[in-house]
């Protein structure tokens, strides 16, 4: 899943519009920044396979400190901790729950490469990309949901809050979807270096943006 995190975050800025954009978006994609530099690092393993699944040709064999239950509610809770740390409940359990949300969607969406712990054989994962009609079809959903609740809890302030947020929402949905229907990737390392060169962008870009669009009843 790709758009689909990006829409928590939009959802959880409209819930709390105290919280920063770019801080919900790393939290929702922190588990996609750990693992590129894993991969690069000889930590955890993965390979593309075309042909693997409908959606992807992402072969992920070992991810399990990026992307494991366990490891998964530890970056939840020190993403939530300086939140905590202020007694802002509220901000802790919604920043906390965007990190998990990763973990419960790739859960949906992957074949069953999410583990329990690093090291363990346990695995889940309902294969939603194995049917790219419907996986498409529910990562649209999410992401318009997201996108909706966004727009109408905040108001745009200049034109980085217009045409800046269309050209982020048409970057996004560009990158997702040729990754689902273009040509897979010649091999890992691509990947990996595409999402290192691409997140820190879509960060400063949401900051950009974030700065740009105030609360709907301020």
């Amino acid at each position: 899943m790709f758009v689909g995190h990006f829409a928590v975050a939009l959802a959880a800025k409209r819930a709390s519009p105290e919280l920063s954009l770019p801080v919900l978006f790393a939290a929702v994609q922190f588990a996609d920044i750990l693992w590129p530099v894993l991969v690069l690092a000889g930590v955890e393993h993965s390979r593309i396979v075309p042909g693997l699944m409908e959606a992807s040709a992402l072969d992920l064999q070992d991810i399990g400190y990026s992307h494991s239950l366990v490891t998964s509610l530890v970056w939840s809770a020190l993403f939530a901790a300086p939140y905590l740390a202020q007694r802002r409940a509220r901000d802790a359990a919604l920043v906390g729950g965007c990190v998990f949300s990763h973990y419960l969607l790739d859960v949906v969406t992957h074949r069953p490469d999410m583990p329990l712990a690093p090291g363990s054989d346990v695995r889940w994962g309902f294969g939603l990309w194995n049917h790219v009609v419907a996986a498409v079809a529910v990562e649209s959903l999410l992401f318009l949901t997201g996108v909706a609740l966004y727009v109408q809890g905040t108001r745009a302030r200049g034109r980085m809050g217009t045409l800046g947020l269309g050209a982020l929402l048409v970057v996004l949905c560009g990158t997702w979807l040729s990754g689902v229907f273009g040509p897979p990737p010649p091999n890992i390392q691509v990947v990996t270096l595409s999402v290192l060169v691409m997140i820190p962008i879509l960060l400063v870009w949401a900051w950009a943006v974030d700065r740009a669009r105030l609360p709907a009843g301020s």
